[in-house]
Parts: structure tokens; C-alpha cells; sequence
């Protein structure tokens, strides 16, 4: 009988049906021994017993021999067969359990993003809100505020123009009479429009106190009509003009009223 291993060397135990297959191997492996001993009344001192009966038994046991050898391997057939499928279904349960896991972690995952998400819109809204509320409030201040005019500085060209322009701006904030032309027409008489001519000649000369500038006014009166906000030099144009103009304004009523030396 042809040895035949149903693979020890595995470590689990054998399942319902495998016990029912070795059982059943079991019971053929006996008949087989049974019909194959000689029954113990046999005459075995006959030296002539006839060879017919010997031939017959042996084919028999042969039979019986290979009838067990194919229910054995078909036993082993089956017993592959069951531990196919149950690798089968181990394999499909793992593939189940981590296809769960990962729906699972994909699902962790997508709300972890979602509250993410929503607490960077939170905080965006809280950010604008209080950017909102701070501009409101800088509003409300800038309105509350009085708002203060920003002062233009006027300016004036370096020359004749520039100078009596200057120097009616001033008269009329210090509340001096005159106009352009009246400030013009003695300008042109005094100095012809030179603020560095001085007379050398005249009784002021002599006197030392020079007639200088545009409108050739002397020490003492410019010193005395001399007006605020302005140059302390007779040869500075907007200072002699002023001064010249405030004198003129005290004594005819306004330059426009001098027409000849005063």
C-alpha cells in the first residue's frame, strides 16, 4: 500500500469535513486489512490445495488495494480543496476589512479637511468683521474731528510782479490800502523797478539816512511803519514795498494817492 501524507506540517486544526474524510479512509484501510488476513481454520498442512482460491484472493486484495489508493488521493483532493476556499475567504475578509479601514480613514480625513475649512472661514469673517468695526470707528472719529484746512503757501515770482503781488496780499491782510497800480506807477517814478537803488544826493543823503529800494524810503520811516511778517532791510523788495505802502497810507490815505516824492 503507497505511503501517502495529508501535510502535518500545517498548524491548525482540521476542520468537520476533513474529520469525516480521514474516517472514512480510516474504515477502508480496515476492510482492506480484514479481507486480506487467512481465516484461522484454513488448512494450511494440505500440499496440494488448489491454486484457484489463492489467485483469486490475491486479485482481491489488489483491487481492494487500488479502490483504496483512489479514495485517498480523491479524500486529499477535497481536503486541498476546503483549505482553498477557507484561504479563499480569509483573503476576501482582509480585502473587505481593509477596504473598510481605508473608507474609514478616507472618511476621517475628509471631516478633519471640513473643519479645517470651516474654522479658516471663521476666522477670515472674525478678520474682516473686526477690520470692518475699526474703520467705522476711525469714521466716526475723523467725523467728530473738526476738519482742518490745509494752508497753501502762495508763491511769487522773483521779479517786479512777483514782488507787488506779495506785497498787496500782505497790505490786505494787515488791512492797508493800495493797489497794483498805484504801487506800480511809483515804483517805476522812485527806482524804475530796482530794490538795490539808493540816492546819494538828495537832503536825505546828506543828512545820512540814503533814500533805498523800490520806493525809496529811508531809515527811520521804514523802521517805523514797518511791517510784521516781513524783512527787517530796506533793500528787501516786500519789506520796502509794505512799509513804503503803510507810511503812504498814514499820511495821503493810501499809495494810490502819491504822485509825486513824499
Amino acid at each position: 500500500m503507497p505511503k501517502h501524507s495529508l501535510n502535518t506540517g500545517r498548524g491548525r486544526a482540521l476542520a468537520k469535513s476533513h474529520k469525516l474524510a480521514l474516517a472514512g479512509v480510516s474504515a477502508l484501510g480496515a476492510a482492506a486489512l480484514a479481507f486480506s488476513v487467512v481465516p484461522a481454520n484454513a488448512d494450511t498442512t494440505t500440499a496440494e490445495a488448489p491454486a484457484a482460491p489463492v489467485a483469486y484472493e490475491a486479485a482481491k486484495r489488489t483491487e481492494v488495494k487500488a479502490s483504496l489508493t483512489d479514495r485517498l488521493a480523491a479524500a486529499s483532493v477535497k481536503v486541498e480543496a476546503i483549505e482553498a476556499q477557507q484561504k479563499a475567504a480569509e483573503k476576501a475578509a482582509a480585502q473587505k476589512k481593509a477596504a473598510a479601514e481605508a473608507k474609514q480613514k478616507a472618511a476621517a480625513e475628509a471631516k478633519r479637511k471640513a473643519a479645517a475649512q470651516k474654522k479658516a472661514a471663521a476666522e477670515k469673517a472674525a478678520a474682516k468683521a473686526a477690520k470692518e468695526r475699526a474703520a467705522k470707528k476711525a469714521a466716526s472719529r475723523s467725523a467728530a474731528r473738526p476738519q482742518v484746512q490745509k494752508v497753501v503757501k502762495k508763491s511769487y515770482g522773483n521779479n517786479l510782479h512777483g514782488w507787488i503781488s506779495e506785497a498787496l496780499d500782505i497790505m490786505h491782510d494787515k488791512g492797508i490800502p493800495g493797489t497794483y497800480n498805484g504801487l506800480h506807477r511809483n515804483i517805476m517814478r522812485e527806482s524804475s523797478g530796482n530794490p538795490n537803488a539808493i540816492n546819494n544826493w538828495d537832503i536825505n543823503a546828506q543828512n545820512g539816512v540814503p533814500s533805498i529800494g523800490l520806493l525809496q524810503i529811508i531809515k527811520p520811516t521804514f523802521d517805523a511803519y514797518h511791517v510784521p511778517g516781513t524783512a527787517w532791510s530796506q533793500y528787501d523788495p516786500v519789506a520796502n514795498l509794505t512799509a513804503a505802502a503803510n507810511y503812504a497810507a498814514d499820511r495821503y490815505g493810501s499809495i494810490d494817492n502819491v504822485n509825486s516824492a513824499y
